[in-house]
Order: C-alpha cells, then structure tokens, then sequence
C-alpha cells in the first residue's frame, strides 16, 4: 500500500495564552512522520499534525525573505506553516502484465522546513502615549491590576504592560501601556519603533501629557510631537478614538492655569476631549474611566460599521 502523508505543523491561535514564552524552550518543532504502507494494499497511516497553540495576536514571519506568513488576530484562526510530504506510492502501482508482485516501491517526498519568527502584537482597548516620564505606569497601576516596575527617571518601562480596569456596570476595558515615545520615534529612535506598532491594534488613543511638560517642552508642544510620530509611523492611527489627559495636576495649584491649557490643548487638537487628573493623588481617575469607557463602546460601534 502507499505511504501515509507527513502530519503538518499548524498555530492556532487561542485566548488562553497571553505569552510566546513556551517556545524559548522548544526551538524545533516536527510534526508526527506517515507509515509505510502494509500488505493487500493497505495505506500507511498519516502522520499526526502538530498544533501549536498561541495567543491572539501573534504574527508569524519566515526568517529567510522576512515576509509576513500569518497573522493569528482571532480566536481559533490556525495557519499550517509547513506541511508534511507526501506519501509515496506503494509496489501495486508498479504492477505489470509480467510482474504482478514487484518489489519496488516510491519513496515519498519531504516535508517542508521552515525557520520561522514569531511576535506578540498586545490586542489592547486602549492604548496609552506620552512622553518618557509622563506618570503612564502610574496612572495604569492605580486605575487597574496591573503592576509595572516603574522608578523615577525616563524609559523605566522596558516592556509594554496590560492592565484591566474594571469600569462598573459589569464593563471592563483593557488599557496597554505603550513604553515613552520622544521626538523621532518613528524613525527608529529610543524605543519608539519597536512598540509603534503595539497602538495599531487598539480601538482609542490616550495621549497622557505632564503637566510641567517635558525636557523643556510644553505640555502642547508635547501633544503636538506625539501627534506627528502617531501620523508619522501610520496616518490611520488618527481615526481612532482619542483623548487627551493632563496628568500630576496636583503640583500646579492654581485651577485658573490648568483651565487654559485645557482649553489651549482642545485648540491645537482640533476639538478632542481634554481632562486632568492626578495619578498620584488619585484625582479625576472615576470620571477619566467612565469617559474612556464610553470612547472604548464608540469605537467598538465603528468597527461593526
């Protein structure tokens, strides 16, 4: 009988898994080999395909021509990224008017081999930018579970970290804290680029700026650059939903000051919402949450559109 196929190696993607972390230490994957073919002509049986499991989000690139081969953005969307052979024919298909038991059989053909790179896109609600030092990983430890390690001093947050905040009513949004942006991030500088594309996914935007600006920089002009660097690295970023938030207002105590520049940044944003709150003193957290979970239901409406 002829030879069972190669059994296939398959990624599925799956929300039980949150990290890629299982294939550090299983750098070779081989999926299950077909049998030989029996006697009277029995097919061999084929080899068991190897289903990987991922989380949602993960892409999946071959390493020779760096090309895109997958992108597992849903529950249970698989890809088989390399499939087994074929198996070869057995001795009957050699059979003659003058040899009806020949001893000759095909071999069959190789399976494909693959060196693949895999990569985790956070599938976020919201995603949160400012500047190196904006007070982002404090705002995301105390309005949900998350727990950065954070220290005073620019690019502390190496990684970007995910938090649920739990908003009432039954609703929950997840908010992806996306390391600090500075001026050029799009081409590549500080972190900017590598975690860029971590805000594609996201349905709204929050632009957190400081208060006392940044490295010279006013709040605006702040708001400004990560305008720019959003639009630079993807023009689509813009359709999202979008807010502003001033943040660590309680070391500017005079409410006239942080008025104007509420009304400066809705100027220069061309009409976005713009609200302050203190992360520290936890002030303004309750209505920034109910007003983000009110932009996450909006943008979820535009998505079914």
């Amino acid at each position: 009988g002829d030879g069972g196929d190669g059994g296939s190696v398959i990624f599925r993607a799956t929300s039980s898994k949150s990290t890629l972390i299982d294939f550090r230490y299983q750098p070779h994957i081989r999926a299950g080999k077909g049998m030989h073919g029996k006697g009277s002509d029995l097919h061999g049986k084929n080899g068991e395909d190897k289903v990987l499991m991922v989380p949602i989000g993960t892409l999946i690139y071959d390493i020779e021509d760096s090309s895109l081969v997958c992108d597992l953005d849903s529950e249970g969307k698989e890809f088989a990224v390399a499939r087994g052979g074929k198996g070869g024919r057995g001795n009957t298909h050699f059979k003659s008017s003058t040899n009806q038991a020949p001893r000759n059989a095909e071999k069959g053909e190789p399976g494909e081999e693959k060196e693949l790179k895999l990569e985790l896109k956070l599938m976020a609600d919201v995603g949160l930018v400012g500047f190196p030092n904006a007070g982002k990983s404090t705002f995301i430890s105390v309005v949900s579970h998350a727990h950065p390690k954070i220290a005073d001093y620019p690019f502390t947050t190496l990684s970007p970290s995910l938090g649920v905040v739990d908003a009432g009513d039954e609703r929950s949004f997840v908010i992806a804290d996306i390391p600090g942006l500075i001026e050029g991030a799009h081409d590549g500088t500080g972190l900017g680029l590598r975690f860029l594309k971590h805000i594609e996914r996201t349905r709204a935007l929050l632009y957190l700026v400081d208060i006392m600006g940044y490295d010279g920089k006013s709040p605006v002009e702040i708001f400004r650059i990560l305008r720019e660097e959003l639009s630079q690295y993807n023009l689509e970023l813009l359709d999202k939903k979008q807010m502003i938030v001033i943040n660590k207002t309680d070391l500017e105590p005079d409410q006239k000051k942080i008025a104007a520049l509420k009304k400066k940044l809705k100027e220069e944003s061309g009409g976005l919402k713009v609200m302050d709150i203190s992360a520290v003193a936890q002030k303004g957290l309750k209505e920034l949450i109910r007003e983000i979970a009110k932009m996450v239901v909006s943008g979820q409406k535009n998505e079914k559109r």
